[in-house]
């Protein structure tokens, strides 16, 4: 199970390595707040469509098997649509249009099909936790890295007195502008993608190095 969690968040985490769900990465990333939402809204829906099309598996025809999980992702967008709508307005407004299109993310209807649809409850969920958490952390770098350097802030969620605003000094009076284009969201994503498979590369590197060791002590016993 741990195993299932983990493979989402680095060895094949959605933004970095599967390169799916980019057009979300590369709308919604101009501030951490709406990375932030985004992969909250990513991760109820890949959660509930996960176990409702494990649980119904057995139940579809395999001929309507895709038109009947885009009905069943499209139910749950709905409701968070809805809901952030009614209680998150303005994060609704910031995100727009790309919390319906979440309908047609890949990483939805990929996990639907590639591992829910074959798979049991238990394991289909905690694939969709581990890929909705990797799509997470890889939405709010991109948008750390876009908002910190394109406008010297850090937006959060408002809470009591504190505004939700964070400023960088030094930044916020001359911001790379560039950044907070959508020039910016390429150049942020291509960066992190380098930096992120690099380092995957060198782990991969030693766990099969680790692997090679460990196989030949009981040859050289």
């Amino acid at each position: 199970m741990l195993d299932e969690f983990n493979k989402g968040i680095f060895r094949e985490n959605p933004v970095f390595v599967m390169a799916l769900g980019l057009c979300p990465a590369l709308a919604v990333s101009g501030q951490v707040v709406n990375a932030l939402g985004m992969g909250a809204a990513v991760l109820f829906v890949l959660l509930s469509a996960n176990v409702f099309v494990s649980l119904l598996k057995d139940f579809i025809p395999p001929k309507v098997r895709i038109p009947a999980y885009i009905v069943i992702i499209a139910s749950f967008v709905t409701i968070v649509d809805l809901t952030m709508q009614a209680y998150l307005p303005a994060l609704s407004a910031s995100l727009g249009v790309f919390v319906q299109l979440i309908v047609v993310n890949c990483i939805i209807l990929g996990r639907a099909e590639a591992f829910a649809s074959r798979s049991t409850t238990a394991s289909s969920a905690v694939d969709a936790l581990g890929m909705a958490v990797g799509f997470t952390i890889g939405l709010t770098a991109i948008a750390l890295v876009r908002e910190v350097l394109g406008a010297g802030t850090i937006t959060l969620f408002p809470l009591g007195a504190f505004n939700g605003t964070i400023n960088i000094p030094g930044i916020v009076d001359s911001p790379a502008r560039v950044m907070a284009l959508p020039a910016g969201a390429l150049l942020a994503i291509g960066f992190l993608m380098a930096g992120f498979n690099a380092l995957k590369a060198k782990l991969d590197a030693r766990e099969a190095r680790r692997r090679a060791a460990a196989g030949s002590e009981p040859e050289a016993a």
